[in-house]
C-alpha cells in the first residue's frame, strides 16, 4: 500500500478514535470523500480490506490502524 494512503488511513483512524472511542468502527469508505472521485486508489483500498486481510464491512477504528502500522513499507 503507497505510504501517502497508509499514513491517511491511520490519521482518520486517530480521529475517528479521538473523536468517539476506541471502538467505533469503519468502512474502508470512511477514508474518502462522498466523491468517487479517485477510482484507482478507493481500489486499492478495497482489495487491502476485502481480498488481502477478508475484513467484515465494518471494523474497529483500532484494528485497522493496527494493520496498516504492522504492514511493511
Amino acid at each position: 500500500m503507497r505510504t501517502s494512503l497508509r499514513k491517511k488511513i491511520v490519521d482518520v483512524c486517530d480521529t475517528k478514535i479521538r473523536e468517539k472511542s476506541a471502538s467505533v468502527g469503519l468502512s474502508f469508505y470512511a477514508f474518502f470523500s462522498n466523491k468517487n472521485n479517485n477510482p484507482e486508489l478507493l481500489m486499492e483500498v478495497a482489495k487491502w480490506w476485502i481480498q488481502t486481510h477478508q475484513l467484515d464491512h465494518f471494523e474497529k477504528a483500532v484494528r485497522i490502524k493496527q494493520l496498516v502500522e504492522q504492514e511493511p513499507p
